[in-house]
Formats: structure tokens, sequence, C-alpha cells
């Protein structure tokens, strides 16, 4: 039987399409370096959505959702989103603050070349579990900034915070302004490449409590923006935010989206 199921599963690799027979030939050399010789399952823990074709590299957006089943007591305590084929392919580590049930997360990365997309969580009980989804796009760590370097540094760190009405759920979003510059792009003056430079740890939280925390790297976009769930309680949201130049950035907003 085992040699019967090897047969099938090289013969299943030869109708693959090339870019994903390679990117599962990626993975596999990519996994020991991230997640050592752990099993990872692909139980339905966490969901994840992406385009299959990205209008714009350098700005894919990616939706995470975390929902495990019915009955289940386990919680999600961290997330890690990673792109194979990016120069760099962990987008970053997620955090969730108390471990969460249900949750939902979108940001904004850059994707390079036509690679898989994979979103790891960890529950409590210190299991693995992976999704997928394959989208094509390419450039995105190399695409030269959209925003003015000027302008880009003369606001550099300024957050927006707005909460969203009508979902049926409590929605919020943090935007923090910086370049988050990838290390790949050119100047189109002066032809050099301009070093990387990104918002590389962000803390959110609500009162004392830690909705999420982040550890980034060049994949997450320009002006760094992250979508989530969170219980309009009245408390305050506070962000923390450090980029790899040592610039600290806080700010304090209205639990409910007002000031």
């Amino acid at each position: 039987m085992k040699t019967i199921a090897a047969a099938l599963f090289a013969f299943a690799a030869l109708l693959a399409p090339p870019a994903l027979a390679e990117g599962e030939a990626t993975w596999a050399s990519i996994r020991p370096d991230i997640f050592g010789e752990k099993p990872i399952d692909e139980e339905a823990v966490v969901g994840l959505t992406a385009p299959a074709r990205a209008e714009d590299a350098a700005l894919v957006p990616i939706d995470l959702h975390v929902a495990l089943p019915e009955g289940d007591a386990r919680r999600v305590v961290a997330l890690t989103l990673i792109v194979d084929e990016n120069p760099s392919p962990v987008v970053a580590s997620f955090s969730l603050g108390q471990g969460r049930r249900a949750f939902d997360l979108s940001t904004r990365i850059r994707v390079n070349s036509y690679s898989f997309v994979r979103a790891v969580a960890e529950t409590d009980d210190g299991k693995l579990h992976m999704v997928r989804a394959f989208v094509k796009a390419a450039g995105g760590c190399s695409a030269p900034a959209v925003k003015d370097p000027q302008d880009a540094k003369a606001n550099l760190g300024k957050m927006r915070f707005r909460v969203f009405s009508g979902t049926g759920r409590d929605e919020a979003q943090v935007q923090i302004r910086h370049p988050n510059n990838s290390g790949l792009q050119m100047d189109q003056v002066t032809r050099l490449y301009t070093p990387a430079w990104f918002v590389q740890h962000l803390t959110v939280r609500q009162g004392d409590e830690v909705i999420f925390a982040m550890e980034g790297g060049i994949s997450i976009s320009e002006d760094p923006t992250f979508r989530f769930t969170y219980r309009a309680d009245g408390r305050p949201v506070s962000v923390e935010a450090k980029d790899t130049e040592g610039n600290v950035f806080r700010q304090q907003f209205a639990g409910n989206g007002d000031g």
C-alpha cells in the first residue's frame, strides 16, 4: 500500500502546475528553519483569505480567521504568516493576548513572486495547524514606495485608529505611517538600494489587556495597517510600535473610536 501511495503522490506531483510544485519544494526547505521538526497538521483552526491574483504585489490584502470548532476548549495563542518565495519568508508572527477562540486579523503584505501564503496557528496545547493559499503576484518586495520619502519622514509614526460599525461585530483598524522599506527597493534618483527600515515590534492593548503583539519583517506593506476584532467595552486602545532604527511610537485612542 505504501508503494502505491508513493506512486500516486509522485504522479500527482508530475501533474501539478510548476509553480505549485516548486512552492511545496520551497516550503520543505524553509519549514525546518521556522518550526524545526515539530509536526504541523491542517486541522481547520485558522482560515486564510488571499486574492488568487493580486492587483498590487506590494499591497496584497490578507485576512486571518481564528475559529475553533464548537466544544473545542483550546485557544489559539499565536499566528505566523509566511510567504514561501519571499526573500524573508516569515512575514510576521502574532501573539494573541489571553489566547483566542475566535479572532479576525487583516493586514497588507508584499509578495515577491508566485507563491504559497501560509498561516500557521499554535494552540495552547502546543500543536501547530496550517492553512495555505496560492497567490499570483510579482515584484512586491522591490516595488518603489508610493509615498514621497520626505513626506514619509515628516509623518513618521503618526497613527490612525478607526472603528467599524454595522458589521455585526466589534472591529477596529490601526495604521502606522512608516515607509517599511524592504531593503530591496531602488532609489530612482541615486540608483542605490534603500536600506531596510521597518516596524519590527507592535503591541495593541485594550486597557491592560494585550489584544495582539507582532514581530514583523520586510514583507509588511508600507504604512502598516491592521484590522482586528475586539470588544468595544469602553476601555481605551493603546498602540506601541518600534522600528529597526530604535524609534518608538505610542498613542492611545478612545475604545469607541471617538477622539
